[in-house]
């Protein structure tokens, strides 16, 4: 059961995985566990920095920099706030790009329900607008459950105009 190599990638041994791979470049954004857990946090609605670093369990160095990292990557966007008789400080909220990731995380946190977490893990994620479980699936544009045997990959046409 794995992917269908097509094309120019049938012949696994005549091309390596390229160094634009959407994958390596996307685990280079969020493949810390701190980044997917500031991420989670964010999902949940944490915005302030001193939040983010007590709810994950980091120090602030490391909280400093992977939220940075997160906001220049533009997952998340740093606004300013002030409270009364306060200095200005900053927190941090989700840019479209950072909502786009949820159904990832959703996807790592259903298959740590499944295979790694005792009992089928801590919480239960419902649609809010009819109160049923909400599950990751792989699916077709015409809305089919595609199985991971059923997945053909094949190298990507040039954009017109693209240099690639």
């Amino acid at each position: 059961m794995v992917v269908q190599l097509q094309g120019a990638l049938a012949r696994r041994d005549r091309w390596l995985a390229p160094e634009r791979c959407s994958l390596d470049r996307a685990i280079g954004v969020v493949g810390t566990r701190s980044a997917l857990l500031l991420m989670r946090e964010a999902f949940y609605g944490t915005t302030r920095f001193d939040d983010f670093a007590r709810r994950v369990g980091v120090t602030e160095a490391v909280a400093s920099a992977r939220l940075k990292e997160l906001v220049e990557a533009g997952l998340l966007a740093r606004v300013p706030y002030q409270e009364p008789g306060q200095r200005t400080r900053h927190e941090y909220v989700l840019t479209d790009s950072g909502c786009d990731l949820f159904p990832v995380a959703l996807a790592l946190m259903q298959w740590g329900d499944k295979y790694v977490a005792e009992a089928g893990g801590p919480l239960e994620l419902t649609h809010a607008g009819c109160g049923e479980p909400i599950a990751v699936e792989v699916r077709c544009a015409a809305g089919h459950q595609v199985p991971l045997d059923e997945v053909a990959a094949a190298a990507r046409k040039p954009r017109s105009g693209s240099s690639d």
